[in-house]
């Protein structure tokens, strides 16, 4: 659908709502972590008019966090919420706690003009069953939960009425349910397993977890393995060589120092020896010489 198309569904979606009196709905789907904007298709041409509301469940209380366009500083999360210039509301990187039912209101002289305009967020959430990268290696096995985070209304209706589903596929984007190298189990529509025993050629792979509305892929959540280190380290043995290398240039050195040391040793007598020597002679001649005269005197 074009562009121009967009928009004439748009202001039809808020022309009849105004006829009916009902309300509009928007659904928006998001993985954990993305930043999203949430519409407000009955906004005025002032955001200051603009209010946006928040309850997580069907029977929580409902929370203001925007009031005719100033933010309520006073909320948990209101670091992360901010009003765009179209009176969207803003929340950056969303998690777990971002899901549930955004309603965007107008007021115009202290009075509610025209309809709610309701924002449903899902959020797509991707965890594994291995506690650190350590346990990633081959051998090991893997699970991997992909869990969809609804409004939580009164039996999941609104999930089960949009026709959602989860699906797991590979990098090519394969669908995985058939492949016999993987274990896939669900439960309900919001949630769905992944379950493989690691192989060396694992490394690096992605597998993605896909939202699906009919055919129409609404969003998506990835889980790339990384293997650390050797496929099956051994750190005794790592660290043994290491050792034995140390102790070997040890006594290498002690060795060393020994033999600089006899060295001198050595010099110091050669040097004793060579200034010896001259002497031992010199005395020896005069003490014959001395012999020769005592002999020759009556």
């Amino acid at each position: 659908m074009s562009a121009k198309g967009h928009i004439s569904l748009l202001g039809l979606i808020i022309f009849s709502s105004s006829l009916t009196g009902t309300t509009a709905e928007t659904r928006v789907f998001r993985s954990s972590g993305e930043n999203v904007s949430l519409p407000c298709i009955n906004a005025l041409s002032d955001c200051t008019s603009t209010t946006w509301n928040y309850n997580k469940h069907s029977s929580s209380a409902v929370v203001e966090l925007i009031g005719l366009g100033i933010k309520n500083k006073n909320t948990e999360r209101a670091e992360k919420l901010s009003l765009g210039s179209d009176c969207s509301l803003n929340i950056y990187k969303t998690t777990e706690d971002d899901r549930g039912q955004y309603t965007c209101r107008q007021y115009v002289k202290d009075k509610q003009h025209g309809t709610d305009a309701l924002v449903f967020l899902y959020v797509l959430h991707v965890s594994s069953s291995s506690s650190s990268q350590t346990e990633t290696k081959p051998g090991r096995s893997l699970t991997l939960t992909c869990q969809l985070l609804p409004y939580e209304d009164s039996g999941n209706t609104l999930v089960h009425s949009d026709g959602i589903q989860l699906f797991w596929v590979n990098q090519a984007g394969v669908n995985l349910q058939t492949d016999s190298e993987y274990q896939i189990s669900r439960s309900g529509h919001c949630f769905i397993a992944l379950s493989t025993t690691l192989q060396n050629e694992d490394n690096n792979t992605e597998w993605r977890c896909l939202v699906k509305k009919m055919k129409e892929t609404k969003t998506s959540a990835s889980y790339t393995v990384k293997f650390r280190g050797p496929s099956d380290p051994n750190p005794a043995v790592t660290t043994t060589n290491y050792e034995t290398i140390s102790t070997i240039n040890a006594s290498e050195s002690e060795g060393s120092k020994i033999c600089v040391s006899l060295y001198r040793v050595i010099i110091v007598i050669v040097e004793i020896t060579a200034f010896a020597a001259p002497t031992v002679i010199l005395l020896q001649i005069v003490c014959t010489e001395r012999a020769e005269n005592r002999r020759k005197t009556p």
